[in-house]
């Protein structure tokens, strides 16, 4: 069951700027605390637009150099696609900012598919402290597609919520397009969880979701919880518009 903090903005850049001073504070007390911040970041248009806020607005305000980023999915293309979310964020944010290289562990999408799920499930082992016997995110930052997807764990791929393995190989169901994804145990797993979500398209899910309304446990989205740490939702007016005003 979700229990949720949800916080509604008027748009995807208000939304950003609030999202990036909040990692800004999170990031501060976590390596006050630990010397280094881990950080699992998602792709789409509402990322981009946090990235170029970061880029922008907080390149020298953050100590990078203490900060490591990895990918909670990446799309089954090189780099320099358009589609790779990597590519993404080294455009609007990576060149941007001065992060050294060995901080920088993203998902090799142009390999073998179940090869590099193997390999980037290692790199997480080496690279992430261990709690609950599993790698530990700092922060994740997710999103949710307007079939309710999270991470590339899509509703016909609920398996992937529950497997023992770290990274697995999915399918977008709409195209056959193969990805790398952060399983479930994983992303549960995470010290601090944040979904990102905008636009009116998401809004009828998004409200079955945190309401627990009807068959929403058919959501992937719907299956990540504040077990091991808080969930936040950070909205925009469109994707909150079907929201009670209890919620809101």
């Amino acid at each position: 069951m979700i229990t949720a903090s949800v916080k509604i903005f008027d748009t995807p850049s208000d939304l950003a700027e609030s999202m990036a001073s909040e990692l800004k504070k999170i990031i501060d007390v976590v390596i006050l605390n630990k010397n280094k911040v881990s950080i699992a970041i998602s792709g789409g248009n509402t990322p981009m637009i946090l990235f170029q806020t970061l880029g922008n607005n907080y390149k020298h305000k953050i100590d990078w150099s203490r900060v490591s980023i990895f990918w909670v999915d990446e799309r089954c293309v090189p780099p320099e696609s358009e589609e790779s979310n990597f590519g993404m964020t080294h455009k609007f944010l990576l060149s941007v900012i001065n992060i050294p290289e060995k901080n920088i562990h993203h998902i090799d999408g142009e390999n073998i598919p179940f090869k590099e799920a193997e390999r980037y499930a290692g790199v997480l082992r080496n690279n992430l402290r261990l709690n609950n016997n599993l790698p530990q995110f700092d922060i994740i930052l997710l999103g949710m597609g307007d079939d309710g997807h999270t991470a590339s764990i899509f509703p016909d791929q609920m398996y992937l919520l529950n497997s023992d393995n770290y990274c697995e190989v999915a399918m977008n169901p709409y195209t056959g397009q193969k990805r790398i994804t952060l399983t479930g145990k994983i992303i549960n797993n995470a010290d601090r969880k944040y979904f990102i979500v905008t636009g009116m398209n998401k809004a009828k899910i998004l409200k079955e979701i945190l309401d627990k309304d009807n068959d929403y446990l058919k959501y992937p989205a719907s299956h990540i919880t504040e077990v091991e740490g808080p969930l936040k939702w950070y909205l925009d007016k469109d994707a909150a518009c079907l929201l009670s005003s209890d919620q809101k």
